[in-house]
């Protein structure tokens, strides 16, 4: 027994960084690391953890804001290009695997309600690794990498839809009259609710969001108050805080303050995840595990191997190569924390046991721990299956090559920091020369307007190194800024540098004297807009007046 909350927190922290710190060293998501945390401060090793309430209000805390940014960042975009691939590969994975699953945990003798959550838990994949892999790996843009995020977004969907679904469960009485009427209840109110937040997204949100813009600790306070408001709203309800805190991202997502927003709270969501995957440790039994450990295997190979080959054949049906079905196939052998927090919203309506629970989370470290070493040596494993693959393609991938064709559009893509008059003047110039330019700024008023040309602005800071690595920098051939403080430009350059990006930076002086600094900090080109302007004056005084300096 620790002797306050303070110090067993205090412990807590420290035990899970040194078990992270060795996760990190064998290549392993933290997500492993820390269940293995809470298992060693759990009363079956350490017996540190008692505080259990605060940790889990802390735990709740941490999954209100994970669903907050799924819905702050989900983009509808990119399911929208790539088209039926996106959906025919989210949906037919999510219904083979939660059939199939739903069998094999009836043939293993599990109770039909048991059987379903462990099916629809085997069906999730973990968009935080996956993204964090692929961008570790520099593939996020290629195409195996767009294709999965595109059915990761629609996964991330039928789970929220699987949340309110249990939650009607959950209230029901088993009187098929009383169950219908629970749903129709949910239905309506749930209509209502959407009704209210799509009023608020029309009339209220975009001036507040704005007023609040001036300050950036209040934006960032404003979206943790708006996603725990929304998610004790969509509790009260009747369909769970994940449910309302989802809405209450996806009502902020198409505002230019999403991706500020969403940087600024990546840090705290991870860090008040912990104590979920903390607590679900601690409460896992060794003796209920060790019973566990035939069915974990065979979920675990059905997920390992069943959940990749399912995306191989649909996207070979669809007409891509069997190299990049292979690929976007690994990106869905695992489950995910969804996986694990739908487990423990079974359990905390009492429709499954702690042996279930503890099954999906054995499930959950297997298969998190083995595929992330599958998509880390991705590309020899490929090269070892290659020639047993041959059946998962068309003669002709029709769809990959038309695909290949679109990705060799010449339009450059430029992100341009700052649009004061100097930058508007890029921006403009850049786009008659056919490139596509991102526009960032940190005005509040300039993001409103718009560049002069209609185009939108993205709210953010040059300083801000989340924000920046939520930028497309893997197909930005410049990033340009404007802003002429040196300590700005020297800060940008390092963030870029150390998140791998390969394109050129141009940065903005006041003196000639400030070139060598710049150059040497990383800077491509260093711009000083007077010298510039000047020489641009005089090459076009002498163009119009035919001068010749020479004569």
């Amino acid at each position: 027994m620790l002797p306050d909350i303070f110090a067993e927190v205090a412990l807590l922290l420290l035990l899970a960084i040194g078990v992270g710190a060795l996760g990190v060293r064998l290549r392993q998501p933290l997500i492993v690391a820390f269940i293995a945390a809470g298992i060693l401060a759990g009363p079956s090793v350490l017996g540190w953890m008692q505080a259990n309430d605060q940790v889990d209000l802390l735990a709740k805390l941490g999954i209100t804001l994970l669903l907050f940014v799924v819905g702050l960042k989900l983009d509808l975009h990119i399911i929208r290009t790539m088209g039926p691939v996106a959906l025919a590969t989210g949906l037919g994975q999510v219904a083979f695997t939660s059939i199939v699953g739903y069998l094999i945990a009836l043939a293993l003798g599990m109770p039909p309600i048991a059987a379903l959550y462990v099916a629809v838990a085997l069906t999730f994949s973990s968009t935080i690794i996956i993204v964090k892999l692929l961008s570790d790996k520099r593939e996020v843009d290629t195409l195996h990498g767009r294709i999965a995020l595109g059915f990761l977004i629609v996964q991330d969907l039928v789970v929220v839809l699987a949340m309110i679904g249990l939650n009607a469960l959950a209230g029901a009485n088993t009187d098929e009259g009383s169950m219908s009427l629970e749903v129709l209840s949910v239905l309506l109110k749930g209509i209502a609710f959407l009704a209210v937040v799509g009023l608020a997204i029309r009339y209220v949100l975009p001036k507040l969001l704005h007023l609040l813009s001036h300050s950036q600790e209040l934006l960032v306070l404003f979206g943790i108050s708006w996603a725990v408001a929304l998610a004790a709203l969509g509790d009260t309800l009747g369909f769970s805080k994940e449910v309302g805190a989802f809405v209450a991202g996806v009502s902020l997502a198409s505002t230019p303050y999403r991706d500020a927003l969403g940087a600024r709270l990546v840090s705290l969501r991870d860090f008040l995840l912990l104590f979920f995957f903390l607590d679900l440790g601690a409460r896992l039994e060794f003796g209920l595990l060790g019973e566990q450990l035939i069915e974990a295997a065979v979920f675990s190979l059905f997920v390992l191997i069943g959940n990749p080959l399912i995306v191989m054949v649909i996207m070979g049906v669809l007409g891509y190569r069997k190299r990049t079905g292979f690929l976007a196939g690994l990106t869905v052998a695992q489950i995910s924390e969804f996986s694990l927090i739908l487990g423990a919203l079974g359990l905390s309506v009492g429709h499954i046991d702690a042996a279930t629970m503890g099954l999906i989370t054995l499930v959950g470290i297997i298969t998190i721990s083995t595929s992330t070493y599958m998509i880390l040596y991705s590309h020899p494993l490929y090269e070892w299956l290659a020639p047993w693959l041959k059946v998962f393609e068309r003669r002709q991938p029709y769809r990959e090559n038309a695909q290949n064709e679109i990705s060799d559009d010449p339009m450059q893509q430029m992100i341009l920091f700052g649009l004061g008059r100097y930058g508007t003047g890029i921006a403009q110039a850049l786009r008659e020369r056919g490139c596509q330019v991102v526009s960032v700024d940190f005005n509040p008023e300039l993001v409103r307007a718009g560049d002069p040309a209609g185009y939108p602005v993205l709210y953010g800071d040059a300083e801000d190194p989340e924000f920046i690595a939520s930028l497309p920098l893997a197909r930005t051939q410049w990033v340009i800024s404007t802003a002429r403080e040196q300590h700005v430009s020297r800060i940008l350059i390092h963030t870029l540098r150390n998140l791998g990006y390969a394109g050129r930076i141009a940065v903005t002086a006041h003196h000639q004297n400030e070139i060598a600094g710049l150059e040497q900090a990383g800077a491509d080109l260093v711009l000083i807009p007077f010298a510039d302007a000047a020489r641009e004056a005089t090459d076009r005084l002498f163009e119009e007046a035919d001068l010749d300096p020479e004569k």
